[in-house]
C-alpha cells in the first residue's frame, strides 16, 4: 500500500501486487467529500410524484432522500406503525453495508427474494407510505450522505445509519448481529455470529462482523463493539442537543478510511511520503492493530514514490480511452451519461488456427481487465460490455464466470446479468461518487465534451448563412466577422466570390478576422449601420 501526500492539495493511496497496480484511490482538498458523514437535516421541500424529500443538511446544497431510504421508525409519524410493515424483497439495507461488502441472513444464504412471513429486525418493508404523509416541511431527520452529488444533482441521504469500525459495523436501525457475506466458510460465520452474542450487544442496535474480523479473537470484537458503542452514545447526545441542520458525524480522512477497510494481513507493507501523514497513520495502527505496526514505513527516498514503483506511467493509462491487452487485443472504454459501453477489440491476438478458441481466450484477458479498470477509473451505473461472439454455450458461461471472479474483490456492489442473445454482458456497478475521469478532468471549452468540433467548411458554410442573414438587414453597412484562422483562410479563398457577391448584393461591406486563440468552433459576427450604430440579428 503507497500513501503519496507530497502535494497538499491531492491524496493518493495506491495498492500494488506483484508490480501491478490494482487499486488506486485520489481525494482532493478543494472537492468535497461528504460520503460516510452524518447530520442531522431538516426537510424543506417533498416531491410527491418522486416520493422524495429535499433535505437541507447545512452544507449549502440540498441532499435527495427517496422513500426507500427511509427507516420504518419514521412511519411513526404519519400513524403508520412499523411492525405492520412487511420485509422488503431486497431484504433491507444489508446489501449497503460495509463498502461494498454485504452482510448476510443468519443462515449464511443470500437474503431469499420471495420470503414471506413476519418482519425481521432491519429490513425494509414492502410497504412505503406516500412520503407526503411521513414528513412536512421543517420536520428534522438524522441523514446519513450514501452518495455524493454528481453534476447538478445533489447528494444522496438515506436515514439507515451505518458506521464502520475495524471489524464490526454498527447499524443502529438493524436490531442484529450479520455476518459478512464475504466470510463464505459456514463453521468462521458461526464461531463469529456465537462470539458476537457473547459479547451481549446493546438491545435495540444491530451489528455486522466484517470481512476483517474473520479470525479475530472474541477480545478484539469486544474492543471494536465497545468503540462503537461509545460513539453511538456520543452522536446520540450531540442529535438531542443540537438544532439542524448541523453535521453530526466526520468519516475519518482518506488515510485512515483505506487502512482501516483495506488493511489485511496479507499487505506486506505501507508506504507513507509525508512525516504529518506518516505519524496519524502510525498513531491509528498503534490503537487499532498494534501487531502490524511495524509494516508502517515512512518513505524518504529522492525519487518520487510512485515513480520509484512506476505507477506514474500506469496512472496516465488509466484516462485514456483505449486499453492494451497483455497479447494483443484492446478494450475500448467510452463513458457517457447514462451508461459505460466497453467494447473488446481482436487486434493483433492469434492462437492457434481455432477462431472460436482465439476469441474464448482473449474475452477471458479482457474480463480480467475490465474488472480492473472499473476499480481503477471508478466506473459505476449500467455497463455494457461487448465482448469477441463466441458459438459455444459454454464459452459464454467461462467468460461470466471470469468476469464474476474478477469482480469479487470489487468493494462496491456489483450486479452482472447473463450473456444476452447479442453477445453483449450487462451489469450494473455501485456509484458512490464521481468517475476518476470526471474527478480530475473538466469537460472541454472547445467541444462541450463532445470529443468533436466542426470542420473548417462546416464553419465556413455556416458562416455565409449568418452573412446572407446579416446582408437583408435595414441599414446594413458592415458586417465583421471573428472566426478561428483555418475557417478565415478557408472562407478568404474557397468562399471569396460569395462573399463578393453578398457585399454587391447587400451595398455593405464584409470583413473577415482570424485568430489563432480562438476555437474552431468561435464564431462573432458583428453587423453595424454606416453611423456605426450595432444591428442586432435574429436569432
Amino acid at each position: 500500500m503507497l500513501i503519496n501526500v507530497s502535494q497538499p492539495e491531492e491524496c493518493r493511496i495506491a495498492i500494488v501486487e506483484d508490480g501491478v497496480l490494482e487499486e488506486l484511490y485520489i481525494e482532493r482538498a478543494s472537492q468535497d467529500n461528504y460520503v460516510g458523514n452524518i447530520y442531522k437535516g431538516r426537510i424543506v421541500n417533498l416531491e410527491p410524484t418522486i416520493q422524495a424529500a429535499f433535505v437541507d443538511f447545512g452544507v449549502g446544497r440540498n441532499g435527495f432522500l427517496h422513500i426507500s431510504d427511509v427507516e420504518p421508525q419514521y412511519f411513526r409519524q404519519g400513524g403508520y406503525s412499523p411492525e405492520d410493515a412487511s420485509p422488503g424483497e431486497n431484504g433491507g439495507r444489508l446489501d449497503d453495508i460495509d463498502d461494498g461488502e454485504s452482510d448476510e441472513d443468519e443462515d449464511g444464504e443470500e437474503p431469499p427474494r420471495r420470503r414471506r412471513g413476519p418482519a425481521r429486525p432491519g429490513s425494509r418493508p414492502r410497504f412505503k407510505p406516500p412520503i407526503q404523509e411521513i414528513f412536512r416541511r421543517g420536520d428534522e431527520v438524522l441523514v446519513q450522505v450514501i452518495k455524493e452529488g454528481i453534476g447538478t444533482k445533489g447528494p444522496t441521504l438515506s436515514t439507515y445509519i451505518s458506521i464502520p469500525g475495524r471489524y464490526l459495523v454498527l447499524m443502529p436501525a438493524l436490531g442484529r448481529v450479520g455476518v459478512s457475506r464475504k466470510i463464505e466458510d459456514d463453521e468462521e460465520r458461526r464461531k463469529l455470529r456465537d462470539a458476537m452474542l457473547e459479547l451481549n450487544p446493546p438491545k435495540g442496535l444491530g451489528f455486522i462482523v466484517r470481512t476483517a474480523g474473520q479470525g479475530r479473537s472474541k477480545k478484539e470484537l469486544s474492543r471494536d463493539l465497545a468503540y462503537l458503542v461509545r460513539l453511538w452514545k456520543v452522536i446520540v447526545r450531540r442529535v438531542c442537543k443540537q438544532p439542524a441542520p448541523i453535521d453530526i458525524y466526520e468519516e475519518s480522512d482518506m488515510i485512515i478510511r483505506t487502512i482501516r477497510d483495506m488493511f489485511a494481513s496479507d499487505v506486506d507493507a505501507i508506504y507513507v511520503d509525508e512525516p504529518n501523514a506518516y505519524e496519524r497513520a502510525k498513531t491509528f495502527l498503534q490503537l487499532v492493530m498494534p501487531r502490524y505496526v511495524h509494516r508502517l514505513h515512512q518513505y524518504e527516498g529522492r525519487e518520487p514514490l510512485f515513480h520509484k514503483y512506476k505507477l506514474e506511467h500506469e496512472i496516465t493509462q488509466i484516462h485514456k480511452r483505449e486499453v492494451a491487452l497483455k497479447h494483443g487485443g484492446t478494450i475500448v472504454i467510452d463513458q457517457t451519461e447514462a451508461l459505460v459501453a466497453i467494447d473488446v477489440n481482436s487486434g493483433s491476438f492469434r492462437i492457434d488456427d481455432s477462431a472460436e478458441e482465439a476469441a474464448y481466450q482473449l474475452n477471458l484477458t479482457a474480463a480480467r481487465e475490465i474488472a480492473r479498470q472499473l476499480r481503477l477509473r471508478d466506473l459505476g451505473g449500467v455497463i455494457v460490455n461487448d465482448f469477441i461472439d463466441m458459438r459455444r454455450e459454454k464459452h459464454r458461461r467461462g467468460v461470466e464466470r471470469a468476469l464474476r471472479d474478477a469482480m469479487r474483490r470489487d468493494r462496491a456492489r456489483v450486479k452482472i446479468l447473463r450473456t444476452s442473445p447479442f453477445g453483449l454482458i450487462e451489469m450494473t456497478r455501485q456509484r458512490v461518487r464521481p468517475s476518476l475521469k470526471r474527478s480530475v478532468y473538466m469537460d472541454c471549452p472547445c467541444c462541450s465534451g463532445r470529443a468533436v468540433v466542426k470542420k473548417a467548411e462546416s464553419m465556413a458554410i455556416e458562416v455565409v448563412r449568418m452573412l446572407m442573414l446579416a446582408s437583408q438587414q435595414p441599414g446594413a453597412a458592415r458586417v465583421t466577422v471573428r472566426v478561428n484562422d483555418e475557417v478565415a483562410s478557408y472562407l478568404n479563398n474557397k468562399k471569396r466570390k460569395e462573399l463578393t457577391r453578398l457585399e454587391d448584393d447587400g451595398k455593405l461591406v464584409v470583413q473577415i478576422l482570424g485568430g489563432e486563440g480562438l476555437y474552431p468552433e468561435h464564431l462573432e459576427l458583428d453587423c453595424r449601420d454606416k453611423d456605426g450604430r450595432e444591428i442586432a440579428l435574429p436569432v
